[in-house]
Order: C-alpha cells, then structure tokens, then sequence
C-alpha cells in the first residue's frame, strides 16, 4: 500500500511539474515573439558575464605543511596556480619585484604584507604598514595574524581565499580488479524513445508557435531546457 501511494504521489508530483513548466514555456514564447531582440540582448549580456567568470578565477593561497616540506600554492602570479618555497618560510606581497608575489596592484605598496609560516603555530599575515592597510575577514590587521581555514584576505584591491592543509593521509591500493572493472565501465545508452529534440542556440531562428510545431507538453519542456542550456 506504501508503494501504491508513493508512486501516485511521484505521478502527481511530476504532473504538476509539467504543468508549471508548460505555464513558463507559454511565457517564454509570448516574450520571444514580443520581444526577440530584447531578450537575446539579455542572454547575450548574460553569456558574456559567464565568459567573464569563467577566464577570471577565484584568488587563492593555500599553506601546505607536509612531512617533507613547508609551501604555499597560489594563482596569485598570472592567475596560474603555482606551488612557491622560500627557506625562511615567508612569502613577501607588494608591486616590487622583489617580492616573492609580485603583483601590479595600484593599491598596493611597494613592500605591502606576508605570509609566514612560524613553526608548530601555524600561518599568518603580516602587514608591512602598508597604506591602504591588511584586512581578515573584513577586519584591517595591525598585529601578525593567525590565518584559519577559508579565512578572507584583502591587500589593497586585491582578495584572496586563503586555505590550510595541514592534513594528509594515504588511500589504499585500488586492486587490479576493481580498477579493471572502472577502466571498462561504460554508462548505459538511453533508451530510445520518439520524443524529438530540437536543439536551441543563441541567434538560432525558429518559429515558436506551438499549433506550428505540434509538440507535446515534454518537447516544449525540453525547448525551453535547451534553449537556456545552449545560448551561449
């Protein structure tokens, strides 16, 4: 009986998802057909924002205490990750090339912070009494600052993640079996069906009237999927 009423809730659910999106499809095609140029305006600004995103990563630092080795890996330098050692385990900021992390920030001083690894306590930012100042979290630091996991930095205009790992550990040897039967793992085809899929893209042209069309309430779904997965 539990399985009974279970699937009718699952039949019911999905019906009303159906109708919610035959609703926001109906929308979508009265706005298309309105207003063509205004919203390919909007997707186009919005894929150029996504492009924008994708060329920038996220800054991150991140202190790596090993048993061989104290580092930092940053993409700080040229926006590439890169793992960085220093002797003294300190890692200088600021636009002089003589930093270990040279970076041509307007806002930043010549000498501006580091990081410093000081052993068996940890990580910290040091300000070098720059003049637009260190800040944590938000907080402008005046004193060497024990740096935490996920911790926030700003230096002049520039932020950065900063991560701690401190913490390894070795993973078992997949046997020869296991990694055989991964190698030759194949995810099953789809099963074929006769829904037609038309494949929408950014300044494609089609005519979206559905008394045209003929499709079901599953293809105008899918419509309305494709065209947002595949603007770009």
């Amino acid at each position: 009986m539990l399985n009974i009423k279970d699937n009718d809730m699952i039949v019911q659910l999905k019906s009303q998802d159906i109708e919610q999106r035959l609703s926001l499809y109906q929308v979508f095609v009265s706005l298309y057909e309105h207003h063509r140029d205004l919203l390919n305006n909007i997707l186009q600004l919005d894929n150029l924002s996504q492009r924008l995103r994708i060329a920038t990563k996220p800054y991150h630092l991140q202190g790596v205490v090993d048993e061989s080795a104290i580092y930092i890996t940053t993409n700080l330098c040229s926006n590439q990750t890169q793992t960085l050692q220093q002797p003294q385990h300190i890692w200088t900021i600021g636009r002089d090339r003589s930093n270990g992390i040279c970076l041509q920030d307007q806002l930043l001083s010549s000498h501006h912070a580091a990081i410093q690894y000081v052993e068996g306590e940890g990580f910290f930012l040091i300000d070098f009494n720059s003049e637009n100042g260190s800040f944590v979290n938000s907080e402008q630091v005046y004193q060497p600052v024990k740096l935490k996991d996920g911790d926030r930095i700003r230096l002049g205009s520039l932020s950065f993640d900063f991560f701690l790992n401190n913490n390894y550990r070795y993973l078992p040897t997949v046997t020869r079996d296991k990694l055989k039967s991964l190698l030759n793992y194949r995810k099953p085809s789809a099963s074929c069906d006769d829904t037609v899929k038309i494949p929408l893209s950014y300044g494609y042209k089609i005519n979206l009237e559905s008394e045209k069309l003929h499709l079901s309430i599953e293809q105008k779904s899918d419509i309305l999927d494709l065209f947002f997965k595949n603007r770009t």
